[in-house]
């Protein structure tokens, strides 16, 4: 049953005759008939009751012409949404993202949507993965990209991949041959960790309280870019996720071996929005994005 069949159907349930259901849709009557005529034989039941003085429907063709009009109308609605997408030229979106999303997955959603929609603007703003939550509960940012292991109960999560935390060392470092390293096996070695927004504490520091006090941390930073570095330069070693390191584990400078604190590797990345607020073109638009870029990728 495609659209003709759909628009016919309804037009002649509208007219009560197929005659005059033809004169509105300027086609001829036998071609409407002869429609119907062929879609009853399909279905193997009578859609219209034929008389002298017009047609009307059987039970099953109520039933079928509740399924055209909502076809019709979802279809013209699409229709409808399409063109929003195709004159969409100006708007703006801000976006609150962890550090570490900013090195690689990000800019390649960047690349893809400002390629596909170049009349609209971003703003993106980087923050620990408290402050990414808090933004978007607030409404000052659209889109909040992060971890998402207690999520605020105003924020919806859009998608969502596995990313555990694992120990990034440099490649010719005396652990990157181990398939997974214990807390106690770091305790010989210098650290760089990332505090949360509140307090002294990292992400690694909560989950692992017991047996934090055997890291000796000698580097603090709030940007990744100065922890990569340490790291690179092997004065540290680190306990991050995948994320903000894809390219250099790509190119063989740094390696990702995995921790076996269990809550650790219980850490997934995602991508959330106001549960209040929904979801308009404008920001679907760009969580289609995210979600199409987010599938080639992987953190584990």
């Amino acid at each position: 049953m495609h659209t003709v069949f759909l628009r016919y159907l309804d037009e002649v349930a509208r007219q009560g005759s197929i005659r005059k259901a033809a004169n509105v849709l300027n086609v001829t009557s036998t071609s409407v008939n002869r429609k119907i005529i062929q879609v009853e034989g399909e279905l193997g039941v009578r859609l219209l009751d034929r008389s002298p003085e017009g047609v009307e429907l059987t039970t099953s063709g109520r039933i079928i012409l509740e399924h055209c009009r909502k076809t019709l109308y979802d279809f013209e609605q699409t229709q409808a949404l399409l063109g929003d997408i195709r004159g969409l030229k100006t708007g703006h979106l801000s976006i609150q993202a962890i550090d570490s999303v900013a090195f690689s997955f990000l800019p390649k959603v960047l690349e893809q949507f400002c390629s596909a929609y170049p009349g609209i603007s971003l703003s993106i703003n980087v923050g620990m993965y408290d402050e990414v939550q808090q933004s978007v509960v607030a409404g000052e940012a659209d889109v909040g990209i992060g971890f998402t292991k207690l999520i605020h109960p105003d924020l919806r999560i859009v998608a969502q991949k596995p990313a555990p935390f694992g120990v990034i060392l440099s490649i010719d470092h005396p652990l990157a041959e181990r398939s997974s390293i214990s807390v106690e096996d770091l305790s010989a070695y210098s650290l760089v960790a990332t505090p949360r927004a509140r307090g002294r504490s990292s992400i690694v520091d909560q989950e692992i309280a017991s047996v934090a006090s055997l890291l000796k941390t000698q580097i603090f930073t709030n940007t990744l870019s100065i922890a990569k570095q340490a790291i690179l330069s092997k004065q540290v070693v680190g306990i991050y996720t995948k994320i903000g390191f894809l390219d250099e584990i790509e190119e063989r400078k740094l390696k990702f071996v995995p921790i076996t604190d269990s809550a650790l590797s219980t850490y997934r990345m995602g991508v959330f929005v106001s549960a209040v607020s929904g979801v308009d073109l404008l920001k679907g638009l760009f969580l289609g994005t995210i979600e199409r870029v987010l599938r080639t990728m992987d953190f584990a």
